[in-house]
């Protein structure tokens, strides 16, 4: 029993001082530039456009995706990489303390979307869902292969330039954005789903610390 416990009472310590350190403000920019974006539709009277109403929860997605980018960012990181909790135990909380925020952000990122345009809930679901472990994939490679403390602007950044991407040069075969209406939007999603998959398949695998870290400065004196 005491061996069970120990793990419940390490998580339970380390709550508070973790969520002390979540960077609220690049979450809260994020949730709240997406709801402006769900609530687009309702603010220029057009509940019954469907591709409308589509395009702001993508864009929605992406804005809380791009705050999400911002979760492991840790000033303090060089100098916490030595206690006790492993980095998958203090990252895996992080992950854990904004899910419900998450999962009520989207909720109501929906309920914003008039009802008469809003297009099919697990689809779009799906797709928030690969965009926001996309960005928490991202940030765990850069966390994982880098020295940098904050690396939440260059992943946002490339975030923003995937999503580009994406939507302007992907071939039709490979498309991920596409219509409620068009013949391929079940392909589209079983992509999505993939990218879900995997994204999620590179948190889980590179969330440890590395024993041994990239230096570029090391190759170049080679």
């Amino acid at each position: 029993m005491p061996a069970t416990r120990r793990p419940y009472a390490l998580i339970r310590a380390l709550a508070r001082p973790v969520w002390r350190t979540l960077p609220r403000r690049a979450l809260a920019t994020g949730a709240v530039l997406g709801l402006l974006l769900a609530g687009i539709p309702r603010m220029f009277s057009a509940p019954d456009d469907g591709w409308l109403c589509l395009s702001v929860l993508r864009a929605a997605a992406l804005a809380f995706g791009l705050g999400l980018a911002f979760l492991l960012d840790d000033p303090a990181r060089h100098t916490t990489a030595a206690v006790p909790a492993r980095r998958p135990v203090r990252t895996g909380l992080r992950m854990a303390l904004v899910a419900p925020f998450t999962a009520l952000w989207w909720t109501a990122a929906l309920l914003l979307v008039p009802e008469q345009g809003r297009p099919p809930v697990g689809a779009v679901t799906l797709e928030a869902a690969a965009t926001a472990v996309l960005a928490l994939a991202a940030a765990t490679l850069a966390v994982r292969y880098t020295e940098t403390a904050e690396p939440g602007i260059a992943v946002s950044a490339g975030l923003v330039g995937t999503a580009l991407g994406a939507a302007l040069l992907l071939p039709d075969r490979w498309e991920l954005f596409v219509a409620v209406t068009d013949p391929r939007w079940d392909a589209a999603h079983q992509r999505w789903a993939g990218i879900l998959a995997v994204a999620a398949l590179v948190v889980v695998c590179r969330m440890a610390e590395p024993t041994q870290r990239w230096r570029v400065t090391s190759f170049a004196h080679r």
